[in-house]
């Protein structure tokens, strides 16, 4: 796109400078007047009915104002601490306080003090008496007759979904087209493979944090490390019964969400505390409480079989993924959807489709929103049964993908069949770039010259490469909604209000990019407000990959409203026709007679003048599409055949977001998906005792990586031209960790002809399998 001012441009973020010299401010950064603070007792059972709490000896520590459990908190409701839109499509199992344990972690008591030091104390003198019940913790035996039941008869879905608290079940969604059946018997052969993905961790920098209090005119204020302050305004309301429009929540700047900070788990507990008590309240976890008893990226078994011609051609594809959703059901209808929804679209000509998702609640910590969100763990199956497909037919891989990936102006008929969770809406692929994609980051990793070759460089080492594959989507269709406004200052600058949840992806910069560039103004002219409930207007918040392209729009169209008021303002104080006049460099120019008047002068003008009004204008957007963005994603290893030791050597990733409307931000939002992905590959697991307890809970144990360990990466932005997006944008957030899984697993099997269906890939693991090899 050409003569642009601001959009295409890697400016700065707008908070750079304050985040780099300190000054902007986290939740733990807000001085509160005497709060009050808080530390739970957690369940040391995954498994478990309390059968009495004794707190009478930590009630009289000096310094403890309360402790809090199922015995004296009463009228509790049932909710669902999952963040998304209004009902929820997740179950409502959850209580602030239960007399059930459902995993080593679950709360079980809140010691509300004057010191932290003293809360934590007044834990340990707390005596709990437990009837230990039977756990179980994988997925598939927790959906067997005579498995032992976590939720009673009394938990249920607020939409019209499968669910069966008597079974474990938490969720299931199916589809199917054509004929599978007659598919598979005239197929040549057929591939059928079982794929396992893992917990993990968010590992956001900053842990879960929220402080609430009363204001001066007595309403309840929430400042909270989230993705979604909107939700946490509704559901504190609707489980507390408190009204809603006395609740203010504030997003200050966030270190990190990934998905973690979409849930609402903390700022009830807050909230109740300041109503109950008259008293600010600070809760900030600690990083072995995020591991434990937040939440995780869910994991899932995936069974895939494919029929498929000796043409290469698959003429039947049916997935089961079965997702552990732990203890609680946060997200479980939703991520497992994604699992087809997100991964089925990409090979469109498959005529016969079969998809069956269920969840299931076990005994083990409980999955959440996380980056990737079910496509992760799906395209980890599909990819590398493509790449057994391709070697057992001696076909060249890069060839097959781009024979039979979706393409621009075609469809899927799983787009219409799936959405999250239910019935999904029919859309056509406006932009799609995968096939040049493949060709960059084929030439970038070099790999005609290393396919096949199994090159060493010492006696134990073997280098291999692999491919990663993925489109993913841009917010989710006739469910999300953004809204933005602006106003306009005396000096020709311009506020610009958006609920859109910057979580330091940099979309405060990007949506005032927008709006500049709209407006013909540089970004010092644009001051953003985001994510205030009683400032700014509604927005469903940072998940889906929604922002840029949702949230985006509906800053693009309300900047839109505000030129069209500027021009006729304009028209009036130049005395010309609208029709020529044109808005750029903090200016409207008359192209006939050269005149100009600068935004400021209309400023003053619309205030103090003539004909005076404020100049401002609001816009919401929900997305009729979600254009999904394509990736091609490149990984070298090197495998040491005698340790089972793996190395990336350099990984490329090659994307087609749309137009980037700022290539910097857009390459970072690729490369910490990356990294993150490649970590999840190979370092990132719970560790669990027999009885359930997580035991590596610091990152001493739990290993992610740092610029130490990064190897030679390179992103590729490849440009299209999504003609539904804010000057051509698609998203990027989210889908730069879907391909490290496979495309590592890939470059595993071509190095030493070992195929890893489980992750992570540890180094005792490839051990094992080249041993039995």
């Amino acid at each position: 796109m050409k003569n642009l001012n601001t959009i295409g441009k890697s400016k700065k973020k707008i908070d750079a400078l304050s985040l780099a010299t300190g000054s902007a401010k986290f939740v733990d950064d807000f001085e509160i007047k005497d709060p009050l603070f808080v530390s739970f007792l957690y369940s040391p059972y995954a498994h478990a009915e309390i059968v009495d709490i004794d707190d009478e000896n930590a009630k009289k520590i000096d310094g403890v104002v309360d402790i809090l459990h199922y015995k004296n908190v009463k009228n509790q409701k049932l909710h669902t601490t999952a963040g998304q839109g209004y009902p929820e499509p997740s179950p409502y199992d959850t209580v602030m306080f239960d007399s059930k344990m459902r995993y080593v972690g679950d709360r079980v008591a809140t010691v509300i003090a004057e010191t932290k030091q003293i809360a934590d104390n007044a834990v340990k003198k707390i005596t709990v008496k437990y009837n230990v019940l039977k756990p179980v913790f994988d997925s598939e035996e927790a959906l067997e007759k005579g498995a032992p039941r976590l939720h009673g008869d009394e938990r249920f879905v607020p939409i019209p979904v499968k669910y069966n608290s008597e079974n474990n079940l938490a969720a299931e969604v199916d589809f199917a087209f054509g004929d599978v059946e007659k598919a598979e018997k005239e197929s040549d052969f057929i591939i059928e493979k079982k794929y396992s993905t893992h917990y993990a961790s968010h590992a956001a920098i900053e842990p879960h944090s929220t402080i609430s209090y009363f204001d001066e005119m007595g309403r309840l204020v929430i400042i909270a490390s989230t993705q979604v302050p909107f939700h946490v305004r509704r559901i504190v309301s609707k489980v507390l019964d408190y009204p809603l429009s006395k609740i203010r929540v504030i997003k200050p700047r966030i270190g990190g969400g990934f998905g973690g900070k979409q849930e609402v788990f903390l700022e009830p507990i807050s909230a109740f505390i300041t109503i109950k008590h008259k008293r600010a309240v600070k809760i900030i976890l600690s990083r072995e409480e995020v591991f434990q008893s937040s939440r995780t990226r869910h994991p899932m078994k995936v069974k895939l079989k494919t029929a498929v011609k000796n043409s290469g051609e698959i003429t039947a594809l049916s997935l089961h993924a079965l997702l552990n959703t732990g203890a609680y059901g946060s997200h479980a209808l939703t991520i497992v959807s994604n699992a087809g929804s997100k991964v089925l679209p990409f090979f469109n000509k498959v005529k016969n489709i079969s998809f069956l998702g269920q969840s299931a609640y076990t005994n083990l910590p409980v999955g959440g929103a996380y980056r990737g969100y079910g496509a992760t763990q799906g395209y980890f199956a599909l990819n590398q049964q493509v790449d057994i497909i391709t070697r057992k037919l001696n076909l060249d891989i890069l060839e097959y993908i781009k024979k039979h990936h979706i393409k621009t102006g075609e469809t899927s008929e799983v787009f219409k069949a799936l959405g999250e969770g239910s019935e999904g809406v029919a859309q056509t692929i406006h932009s799609c770039e995968m096939d040049k994609c493949i060709d960059l980051g084929a030439k970038e990793i070099d790999w005609y010259n290393k396919r096949d070759k199994q090159i060493s460089l010492s006696e134990d080492k073997v280098r291999g490469v692999g491919i990663g594959f993925s489109m993913q989507g841009s917010g989710i269709p006739l469910i999300d909604m953004g809204a933005a406004s602006m106003k306009m200052n005396d000096d020709g600058s311009f506020n610009l209000f958006v609920g859109a949840t910057d979580i330091g992806t940099g979309s405060d910069t990007i949506l005032a990019q927008i709006a500049g560039e709209v407006l013909g103004i540089n970004l010092d002219k644009i001051i953003v407000l985001s994510s205030d409930t009683d400032l700014t207007p509604f927005d469903v918040g940072a998940y889906a990959s929604s922002t840029t392209y949702v949230s985006g729009t509906a800053v693009k169209n309300c900047a839109t409203k505000i030129k069209n008021q500027l021009l006729k303002v304009a028209s009036n104080m130049l005395d010309s026709d609208e029709k020529n006049l044109v808005i750029g460099n903090n200016k409207i120019t008359d192209e006939t007679t050269n005149k100009s008047v600068t935004l400021g002068e209309i400023g003053e003008y619309t205030l103090y003048t003539k004909d005076q009004f404020q100049v401002q204008a609001n816009a919401s957007y929900v997305p009729q599409l979600s254009p999904p963005p394509f990736i091609a994603q490149f990984a070298e290893v090197e495998v040491d055949k005698r340790t089972g030791e793996i190395e990336i050597i350099k990984f490329v990733s090659a994307v087609d977001c749309g137009v980037a409307l700022n290539p910097k931000l857009a390459e970072g939002q690729i490369e910490g998906a990356t990294v993150n992905g490649i970590c999840y590959a190979l370092t990132e697991e719970y560790k669990f005792s027999k009885s359930g307890k997580m035991t590596n809970k610091t990152f001493n144990d739990y290993k992610i990586w740092t610029a130490n360990d990064m190897p030679e990466m390179k992103t590729i932005i490849v440009e299209s031209d999504e003609e539904t997006g804010p000057f051509g944008a698609k998203s990027v957030g989210e889908i730069g960790i879907n391909g490290p899984l496979p495309a590592i697993a890939n470059a595993i099997y071509d190095a030493v002809g070992v195929r890893l269906y489980h992750a992570p890939f540890t180094a005792e693991k490839l051990y094992k399998e080249l041993n039995k090899k």
